[in-house]
């Protein structure tokens, strides 16, 4: 496999590329248990959107992000959901089917699944229940 530099993905996938994996995402996301209740119905497009730009942004494509929200500050913007183990793993596996759904060549899944896996352990804010 070559390796590719992560600011490549958005001139091989294109914006229909991040649409196309967000849109699956969120599409799990209204009839999930854990994560469900972490995202207002009324905000569900607006989540889509902003996860949609900061990709786009992050991987090459147009700063609609940075110009509409400034830097992410991922952390400090997830901080008030509480993010255990179970958390990640539901958002990561959910993340995973969208990828699968969106079929993007392998070079291109494997960075981007790299990213949004490790992201999404960044993002854990809890401790694990015991």
């Amino acid at each position: 496999m070559i390796l590719m530099d992560d600011q490549e993905i958005y001139g091989i996938i294109g914006e229909e590329g991040f649409t196309r994996l967000v849109a699956a995402f969120y599409a799990q996301i209204p009839h999930d248990e854990i994560l469900g209740p972490m995202y207002p119905a009324r905000d569900l497009a607006g989540a889509e959107q902003r996860l949609r730009d900061f990709l786009v942004v992050r991987f090459g494509g147009p700063p609609r992000y940075l110009e509409q929200r400034g830097h992410p500050r991922l952390r400090m913007r997830h901080a008030p959901f509480a993010i255990d183990q179970s958390a990640r793993d539901r958002w990561a596996a959910m993340m995973e089917r969208a990828l699968e759904q969106a079929a993007f060549p392998a070079e291109v899944d494997a960075v981007l699944r790299e990213f949004l896996l490790n992201t999404a352990t960044f993002l854990m804010n809890r401790a694990p229940q015991s």
